[in-house]
């Protein structure tokens, strides 16, 4: 794949694009586009999957995660760490109302659709940003913060986009297993948001809200649950 990286507004996206085209014989053979939270700098990406998928990637990085992926003011979780700033709406505007337009007419790409991904709180982010925008189709939470305060009542008093097509879920099997008690809720926490997207988007059977288990805690194999996340994103009906 082709390698891009460009500066907005603070924010440096690493641009991933395909080179070949789709070979199934698909009507539309406009690259998909899946923005990605969470990467690590030496984390590889499943480029293999993604060409073949007639997708780009754009990893994001540089937001403040505490400020700018929570949706509103919470106390830390750790002492001696910071609180969450709940500025997630500030930055939801400017990544769709900048940084996205820039990014797209700087590659010339015009994507069959839009997903937007994330690990721990960019997972909660991507959830949060499908009741905010329509801009993204497809969603994808890999260990979310789902355990964040009052992230569940927002969901039951709230619909997402009428453009969301499918959401993915995946959880470590390890990660209630802690001494934190607010991070300790994070597996009923996910279950009960599948749960109610599920009923939202009327998906009785779990063909557009899937949800797995991984192997581990929070931090395990973080390449392996990313292209779980991406395959699932990318897979066609």
């Amino acid at each position: 794949m082709k390698r891009i990286v460009r500066k907005e507004e603070g924010l440096t996206l690493t641009c991933l694009l395909p080179e070949g085209r789709m070979e199934n014989g698909a009507v539309d053979s406009r690259p998909g586009l899946i923005y990605f939270h969470g990467a690590q700098e030496e984390q590889r990406l499943p480029e293999k999957l993604l060409e073949a998928a007639n997708t780009a990637c754009v990893c994001i990085s540089g937001e403040d995660w505490n400020r700018d992926l929570t949706p509103w003011p919470a106390q830390e979780v750790f002492k001696r760490g910071e609180n969450f700033g709940g500025k997630a709406d500030a930055y939801l505007a400017l990544l769709t109302e900048t940084i996205i337009p820039r990014t797209e007419e700087a590659l010339a790409l015009i994507p069959r659709f839009r997903a937007l991904a994330g690990v721990s709180l960019a997972g909660l982010f991507s959830v949060y940003a499908a009741y905010r925008t329509d801009l993204f189709s497809r969603i994808a939470s890999i260990s979310g913060s789902l355990w964040y305060d009052n992230f569940l009542a927002f969901m039951r008093t709230h619909r997402p986009s009428g453009q969301l097509e499918r959401a993915y879920f995946s959880l470590g099997d390890r990660e209630r297993k802690t001494g934190n008690r607010r991070m300790a809720r994070v597996e009923d926490c996910t279950l009960e948001a599948v749960k109610l997207l599920r009923e939202t988007l009327g998906d009785g059977g779990g063909e557009r809200v899937f949800f797995e288990y991984n192997p581990g805690n929070h931090f395990a194999d973080p390449e392996g649950r990313m292209e779980k996340a991406f395959r699932w994103l990318l897979r066609e009906e």
